[in-house]
């Protein structure tokens, strides 16, 4: 298989498309980048003797038909929502297929029909999910081999700013899409520990939280990702007593976040009337007890129980909450309108670089004797362009381009990348890259 297509040339792209144009000459690779943007795809593709750019539109059939017919292997970066109809042509025209996002509904019931044909669509192979998933099986696999008993698996990981970078009472700037961020946690965060099922709904999520220290990056505060139990199955861990799957901020975040949520900013669900007609500080106002004569600060005070002078009303000012400039966003949501706010102070200068770090906990029963694994990785962004998201996100995604397009996996149906044979060769060649994991072991 010599001739790959990569569908969506967008900021996560960049290191997959790059690391597999530098091996097309060994091992005779054509690349076809195509995107929405022909500018954006021809700008990646950088004139490569190896590589093409060419318009590409997933709703557009006729298009996808011709150029996924060219290929011998597809790899979609479109955003998770378009994957679904680009793996029903791959199916029908006979291409393996690679994503980095989570299995869909839509995907799953293709699985018989894709063995059948004797194709791989392989997902959930960027960093989380991905890399999160074949770190930890490496160690969860080892300790059932090894003969241990598996007691407890705690997985977290987070996209932050890099410390020379921090620069704000927050500590944290986006690093990936700003919407997932604002929106985070809606819903019901479930998973198990000491044996029983936990239920988080989302008005508690931000004051239940779990601590992490990273080798070199120090402290983090982790609040828990929606659902942990699904990995029970996933990792073969139907018995482990805790099981829990968590996102990581520095200490504090959460706290002063957990004013908005307990607001209401961070809604999604309804529009608000004359929403660009409305000033920052009346938005915040919306959302406020009724109080003649207190001002917004007073009253978000009141009703967040903290003194104006604490860290969390300090963070909730620096942000410019309280300013007297209309929002100019019609139709807007709660969420909408907050995102705004946020992407003005949160967004990464072209100077910034990110940081995305991941911890695996473990704890087992090894002969008799109780044992704890920790197992961390961290990794920083070189520029706003070449983050530590991208890398992480696009380099397992090229190296496992680049076994399938050599013969050096040949699992087929719906897969993600928790096999022996899948998850060491992509991890041996991500340490050897700098995305490696440090282990603790300690005797408990």
């Amino acid at each position: 298989m010599n001739k790959i297509l990569i569908l969506g040339a967008g900021l996560s792209s960049t290191d997959l498309i790059n690391y597999l144009l530098q091996h097309s000459q060994e091992y005779g690779w054509k690349i076809t980048v195509g995107d929405m943007i022909l500018e954006v795809a021809e700008r990646k593709v950088a004139n490569h003797n190896n590589g093409c750019a060419i318009k590409f539109n997933v709703t557009d059939q006729q298009q996808a038909t011709a150029a996924i017919t060219k290929a011998d292997l597809v790899v979609s970066m479109l955003p998770g929502s378009l994957h679904s109809m680009v793996a029903i042509q791959c199916l029908q025209l006979g291409k393996h297929l690679l994503t980095p996002s989570y299995v869909t509904s839509e995907m799953k019931e293709m699985d018989s029909a894709v063995r059948e044909k004797g194709l791989l669509f392989l997902n959930e192979m960027g960093v989380d999910p991905g890399i999160d998933h074949m770190s930890a099986m490496r160690v969860i696999d080892r300790i059932k081999q090894e003969g241990g008993t598996l007691l407890s698996f705690k997985s977290f990981c987070g996209g932050l700013v890099a410390p020379a970078c921090d620069d704000n009472p927050w500590h944290y700037k986006f690093s990936w899409n700003p919407r997932n961020v604002v929106v985070a946690g809606q819903g019901i965060a479930t998973y198990k520990e000491s044996g029983q099922c936990r239920y988080v709904p989302y008005n508690q999520l931000f004051s239940t939280l779990s601590a992490a220290n990273v080798p070199e990056y120090g402290d983090f505060e982790v609040y828990p990702n929606r659902d942990s139990l699904q990995y029970r199955t996933l990792y073969g861990l139907e018995d482990v007593p805790t099981i829990i799957r968590g996102t990581m901020r520095r200490p504090g975040f959460c706290e002063a976040w957990n004013v908005f949520v307990q607001l209401g900013c961070t809604d999604d669900t309804y529009v608000m009337a004359d929403s660009h007609l409305l000033s920052y500080r009346q938005y915040l106002e919306c959302f406020l007890p009724y109080s003649k004569g207190n001002s917004a600060e007073d009253k978000l005070a009141e009703f967040a129980n903290f003194s104006k002078a604490s860290e969390v009303m300090n963070k909730i000012l620096w942000l410019g909450i309280y300013s007297d400039e209309i929002i100019g966003l019609k139709n807007a949501t709660p969420a909408m309108i907050l995102q705004k706010i946020l992407e003005k102070k949160w967004s990464m200068t072209v100077q910034d670089r990110d940081l995305l770090v991941m911890q695996h906990q473990f704890e087992f029963e090894l002969d008799g004797k109780r044992k704890h694994i920790i197992s961390s990785m961290s990794c920083e962004g070189k520029d706003s362009e070449n983050t530590a998201m991208s890398y992480t996100v696009g380099t397992p995604m090229a190296i496992a381009v680049k076994l399938l397009a050599t013969g050096a996996i040949k699992p087929v149906g719906i897969q993600i990348p928790i096999r022996p044979d899948i998850y060491n060769p992509v991890l041996d060649e991500l340490d050897q890259l700098g995305i490696r994991f440090d282990e603790q072991e300690l005797d408990l």
